[in-house]
């Protein structure tokens, strides 16, 4: 039998001793279909005093007046209003109480989350599994700067890596509750859908400008979509002779997946890419952020959506892939 709002914030707080001041870091859950039972121990697992679990629909009532929260995990079921609002809400109070903040989105939400994106504190998963929201909460808990819990992580960090690996098998047997499926489902985590050998969805988007600049035209004909994607099904179809883990390389198939569609005059969204990277949605985000961070590729606001990013590559990432492939062309072909 699950716990009530206020039981839940109570039982949180049994492990200390009555009137003594608890340092630990404030976690606020938003969420529905979350059970509570679960949460409390979740929250001390991590190292956190859980504020409370709240429901979607009185999430933003609540982060009006909510006072103590150092980190906010919040799961994103659906693309809508509600959401968006919740989101920017979110991202707005993160940006102005340099606060942690994980979001927790399906395939179906990713898209509206990558977009509300402002702060670099911010943590985005995508269908994670148990060990990455895991980590996730163990990473927020460590960027707070409440008192006496920093201090201890600062004087006993030692000690806290070799904690570590427990703390992450603790947290595992709590995260089922936390998950978008329902509690009588299976979960799966696996590798999700692969990459389509078709193009992107996104024909009716206004087309690219063309790769490169007058005088480099000549490397970039010589390069067209389908030898980039022959290469990328080439790649997949190693996985069915060994195993994908072995050459898990998540960066190159994004970028050969975002050549080939600006070969096509196409955009590709977070969700398409996070699905050409054939590895765990999360997985591929971590990926979009480097090679976002690192300049490689680009986001690009969706001029008829505000609520969608997409992601193309840098001209001079481009302009590399082409000369590359035109580099290799006698090794590929041969």
């Amino acid at each position: 039998m699950g716990l009530d709002h206020d039981e839940i914030g109570l039982d949180a707080s049994l492990d200390q001793p009555f009137g003594a001041r608890d340092d630990r870091p404030g976690l606020l859950i938003l969420a529905d279909d979350v059970f509570l039972d679960d949460a409390a121990m979740l929250s001390r697992a991590a190292g956190l005093r859980l504020l409370g679990t709240v429901p979607l629909d009185q999430a933003s009532t609540r982060l009006d007046v909510q006072i103590g929260c150092d980190i906010i995990l919040c799961f994103c079921p659906t693309p809508d209003a509600m959401i968006e609002r919740l989101l920017v809400q979110i991202e707005t109070m993160a940006l102005q109480n340099d606060m942690p903040v994980i979001l927790v989105a399906d395939l179906e939400t990713v898209d509206l989350a990558y977009a509300c994106l402002r702060s670099e504190r911010t943590q985005l998963l995508c269908r994670p599994g148990h060990t990455d929201l895991a980590a996730a909460l163990l990473a927020a808990a460590r960027q707070t700067t409440s008192g006496a819990f920093h201090e201890a992580n600062r004087d006993n960090e030692g000690l806290r890596l070799q904690q570590l690996s427990d703390e992450v098998s603790r947290l595992a047997r709590t995260l089922e509750a936390l998950t978008l499926r329902p509690r009588h489902a299976t979960p799966s985590f696996d590798l999700g859908p692969r990459i389509s050998d078709e193009p992107n969805d996104y024909i009716g988007m206004p087309s690219l400008e063309p790769i490169g600049s007058a005088d480099k035209a000549a490397d970039a004909a010589a390069v067209d979509a389908a030898q980039v994607r022959d290469l990328l099904r080439a790649r997949r179809l190693r996985d069915d002779f060994l195993p994908a883990d072995l050459f898990a390389d998540p960066a190159w198939d994004m970028l050969l997946d975002l050549l080939a569609a600006r070969l096509e005059h196409e955009r590709v969204s977070v969700s398409s890419l996070c699905i050409a990277s054939a590895v765990p949605p999360t997985t591929a985000l971590r990926w979009i952020r480097t090679l976002t961070e690192k300049g490689f590729v680009d986001r690009q606001a969706d001029p008829h959506d505000g609520r969608r990013v997409f992601i193309a590559l840098a001209d001079h990432t481009t302009e590399a892939l082409s000369r590359w492939f035109t580099a290799s062309r006698r090794f590929l072909c041969a």
